[in-house]
Parts: C-alpha cells; sequence; structure tokens
C-alpha cells in the first residue's frame, strides 16, 4: 500500500514488457530506426555510415533482425559491383512502432516522476521561508 494515498499501487507497473529485447539492442535500434525513415532501404554501406557500425557488426546485427523477420537483405549488382540492400518488413515496422510507444511511456513516466520531485522541492523550499 502507498501511505500517501491508500491505493495500492498497479501491478507490473514499470515492467515495460513491450521493450522488444531484439529491437533494444542499441545497434538494432539505429538499423532500424534509420530503415524505418527511410521505407524503400538503403544500401549496407550507407546504412553502415549512418549507424556508425564496421562491417562485421551491421552484418551480425542484420542477421538477428532477418531471423526475427524485422528486415530483408537482396543481394544484387550495380555498376559492375556486387551490393546488399536492407529494408524494413511490414511485421518490422508494426513491431517498430510497437516498441516506440512503450518507450514513449517510460518516457512519460520518468517525466512525471522527475516533475513530481522537483515539485515536492519547490514546495519545500517554499515552507521553509
Amino acid at each position: 500500500m502507498n501511505g500517501r494515498s491508500g491505493k495500492q499501487p498497479r501491478a507490473r507497473r514499470f515492467a515495460y514488457d513491450g521493450l522488444d529485447r531484439v529491437i533494444h539492442e542499441r545497434a538494432r535500434l539505429s538499423v532500424l530506426t534509420s530503415l524505418v525513415t527511410h521505407p524503400k532501404g538503403l544500401p549496407f554501406a550507407n546504412l553502415k555510415q549512418l549507424c556508425a557500425l564496421t562491417d562485421g557488426n551491421l552484418s551480425r546485427h542484420l542477421q538477428v533482425l532477418e531471423a526475427a523477420k524485422l528486415v530483408t537483405i537482396s543481394k544484387g549488382v550495380e555498376a559492375n559491383r556486387p551490393q546488399t540492400f536492407c529494408r524494413i518488413t511490414a511485421t518490422g515496422r508494426r513491431r517498430f512502432l510497437a516498441y516506440l510507444t512503450v518507450l514513449e511511456q517510460v518516457i512519460l513516466d520518468a517525466a512525471a516522476g522527475v516533475n513530481a520531485e522537483s515539485d515536492g522541492a519547490r514546495l519545500r523550499s517554499l515552507a521553509d521561508t
């Protein structure tokens, strides 16, 4: 029970089950953000540059995202050079947007806590004057 209001806190209020572990890793979050902002997809080299990743690191994260059906990877040739092209899938877009909704709630909850703390400190300082 909460001593101030007499109400019990909501169970699992801050569990944030929707923070998808596949997406939540920093590099994969960068990759998906890059791809969601480029719906037609990106060549591997451009994606590597945008996300500041090495070839091997990007390749490994793309494998994880492809296995989860969040991205598609296609290989082709452009200007007589092999090219790997990456695109977010419809499933990837849905899961990414659901992830962002939960992340937004994390930010709102944290901001509310910080604001409540600031308001309390401000009231205490007023009471001391």
